[in-house]
């Protein structure tokens, strides 16, 4: 995974009321800990984060005028709920050769036998690699599997030098029988009788008037 530079700040100010000024001058409060180091207040670019943490598990080269330049992960991401702005990032300082722990998609292909649903249980796993060489993610395919069949995290094919941080039989992918109208049916007659909920049932049709 390629390194990102963020040119970035050092932050003296803090608080709700000094996030709010640093916001609304597109920019972005972080802060960055790890490695037994103090943690060091920053402001992030605002476009320029946005743009690198589309990215998961972006590894980020953060550059503060006078100071050292560290690598490092986002840990924890805050975005408004409305505007998908992103308000503050956590960031910790990793290594080069360092092994570390992070969650990678699951991407599923191919097609299973008609009739069958496939439920992806988990959509990521957490792998352990190394911090400069963090997998995008780890494709599954489920072509021509039929129902029964399963994708255990053993099964995963991971990159090399990246190993599991789950236990092997973790499932992540499981291929059941697709389900019919009728069973549809049936659950949610029961799941509105658990519930409380009573059918109406249909009226009964009139008879015909009896021609004259």
């Amino acid at each position: 995974m390629a390194e990102v530079k963020i040119q970035a700040e050092s932050r003296t100010e803090f608080g709700k009321g000094a996030a709010r000024r640093i916001r609304r001058d597109h920019k972005v409060p972080a802060v960055l800990y790890g490695h037994g180091t103090d943690p060091v207040h920053i402001t992030l670019p605002g476009h320029d984060t946005m743009l690198a943490l589309k990215t998961a598990n972006a590894l980020l080269l953060i550059e503060v005028e006078g100071a050292e330049s560290l690598l490092a992960l986002p840990k924890q991401v805050q975005r408004d709920p409305i505007r998908n702005t992103i308000e503050h990032v956590d960031l910790v300082i990793v290594k080069r050769g360092e092994k570390v722990q992070v969650e990678i998609a699951v991407h599923v292909e191919g097609d299973a036998v008609s009739e069958t649903l496939v439920v992806l249980e988990n959509a990521t796993i957490l792998v352990e690699a190394e911090a400069t060489h963090i997998p995008d993610g780890v494709t599954v395919s489920v072509e021509g599997l039929e129902a029964g069949a399963q994708i255990h995290a053993s099964d995963l094919k991971l990159p090399a030098g990246t190993t599991l941080a789950v236990e092997p039989d973790t499932l992540v992918v499981n291929v059941t029988a697709a389900q019919t109208a009728e069973q549809a049916e049936a659950e949610l007659a029961d799941a509105e009788a658990e519930a409380g909920i009573e059918r109406d049932e249909p009226e009964a049709a009139e008879p015909a008037a009896a021609e004259a």
